[in-house]
């Protein structure tokens, strides 16, 4: 009985009370995140400016990472919601063993790649020995130990799908304040401790991570869920490989796009100078409290839209598209003040250098134009993605970031100087925006408004 009334909860409770549900964890495990995002670089920047702009340069490959884990986590949540709602419990359950599995195979990629070309990244950007020698130290050591994070992302995805989404909430909270609590330690050597400066922090980020893995693996074999894991008598389905490729690949190719983004934004920023990378830097890290919650949001509106997709729910499936929109535009747009109103303090948190609080006050005002539009972007490519049909979400990425954004960023940059650069970003989601609405338009035309 507890089993039904999990798999129903998602096409029967009131859809206002069921997203409150659904989201509320995953937007406070995100919140957390985010705050753990701000007090690392927080701490790295106070270390040394070379540390910082180590790390602004290592982000990319962080998203790159981060690309793998999230768009696995996609696939296996919409597979696994999907399923249920078409109450085939059992591929729902197959679905979460090849999951795990498949994060497995991903971190052996992750591993190679940092121990083959670590420190080649690098040098693409800097002729820093220093900076060099600081970049690969961390992100060599976030690499090496990444199957904790990605481990940890299949699990939480795969309860994310049956619509748990109490115990994710729990496991991100452990990794970020664990990271939270170790960062200071380990990076200024505390409490008898050597000083391990940007190692330290990359140290911190990786237990947390592996404590996160640890809970999240308790859950899944101690705890009583709606999917069963048993890899005794696990089946080999290329179907549900597919299944969760179908989706979960463009949603990491639409993540790493950010990542190819990033590169490209820090190539054309580094012709002015490292402080424009270190300002862009921050603002990747403070602008996770604006986008981090509404990540939170769609995770918890992900699964509701899969759900009645597969139950062929038209009425519901909208209804949560639209309170997700308007929740996310609310929120965003309260961070749109906040950059407009305060950029200035908020760059007094890094320790910021007279110069580069006068470029980043501009870049702040102007970028956070994109906040609201970004708002309704994220919501419509969560509902592609809980539909199954991730490929839209990524074509409205790449021309998002890739053939709009960059090529104006570089030619902006030519003709109005810098101020050029941040202006592109506006151009971007713009175009971004149309394509996403043109596109949930025809679906809604050709498939849902048939049911």
């Amino acid at each position: 009985m507890e089993n039904n009334s999990r798999q129903n909860k998602m096409g029967t409770m009131k859809i206002s009370k069921l997203m409150f549900v659904m989201s509320g964890p995953a937007i406070i495990a995100m919140v957390v995140q985010a705050l753990y995002n701000v007090v690392d670089s927080i701490f790295v920047a106070r270390y040394s400016e070379d540390a910082f702009t180590a790390v602004s340069y290592a982000f990319p490959i962080q998203l790159i990472i981060i690309a793998f884990f999230v768009g696995l986590g996609i696939g296996i949540n919409s597979l696994i919601s999907r399923k249920l709602g078409e109450k085939d419990v059992e591929t729902a359950s197959n679905a979460a063993e090849h999951g795990l599995l498949m994060s497995l195979a991903l971190y052996l990629i992750i591993l190679l790649l940092g121990i083959f070309f670590a420190n080649d990244f690098f040098e693409w950007f800097t002729k820093s020995k220093n900076i060099i020698e600081l970049g690969t130290q961390y992100i060599q050591i976030i690499m090496f130990f990444s199957f904790g994070r990605l481990i940890a992302q299949a699990g939480m995805s795969i309860l994310q799908g049956t619509g748990n989404m109490i115990h994710p909430m729990i496991s991100q909270l452990i990794g970020a304040v664990i990271n939270i609590i170790l960062d200071p330690i380990l990076i200024f050597g505390y409490f008898g401790l050597p000083e391990m400066g940007i190692r330290g922090a990359a140290i911190a980020t990786v237990i947390g991570q592996i404590l996160s893995m640890v809970y999240m693996l308790i859950v899944l074999y101690t705890k009583d869920h709606q999917v069963k894991l048993d890899f005794r008598s696990f089946k080999y389905d290329r179907n549900i490989i597919k299944g969760i490729m179908k989706v979960g690949l463009p949603a990491a190719v639409m993540q790493a796009i950010g990542s190819v983004m990033l590169i490209g934004l820090n190539l054309v920023l580094g012709s002015f100078g490292d402080v424009a990378v270190r300002v862009m830097g921050v603002y990747y890290k403070l602008q996770s409290f604006v986008f981090m919650p509404v990540f939170g949001l769609s995770q918890g509106i992900m699964p509701i839209v899969g759900y009645n997709y597969g139950a062929k729910n038209k009425e519901r499936l909208m209804k949560a598209i639209k309170l997700g929109i308007t929740a996310a535009i609310i929120y965003m747009s309260l961070g749109f003040l906040a950059f407009q109103i305060i950029p200035s303090q908020l760059f007094s948190l890094f320790n910021s250098s007279q110069e580069m609080v006068s470029i980043g006050v501009i870049a702040f005002r102007i970028i956070s134009f994109i906040f609201p539009m970004a708002a309704i972007s994220i919501m419509y490519s969560t509902s592609f993605q809980g539909m199954g049909k991730a490929h839209i979400s990524m074509i409205v990425s790449i021309i998002r970031q890739l053939v709009v954004l960059l090529p104006c960023a570089f030619i902006f940059g030519k003709i109005f100087g810098l101020n050029g650069v941040w202006f592109s970003f506006i151009t971007s989601e713009i175009a971004g925006l149309s394509v996403a609405l043109i596109s949930f338009k025809k679906v809604y035309k050709n498939q849902l408004s048939t049911w």
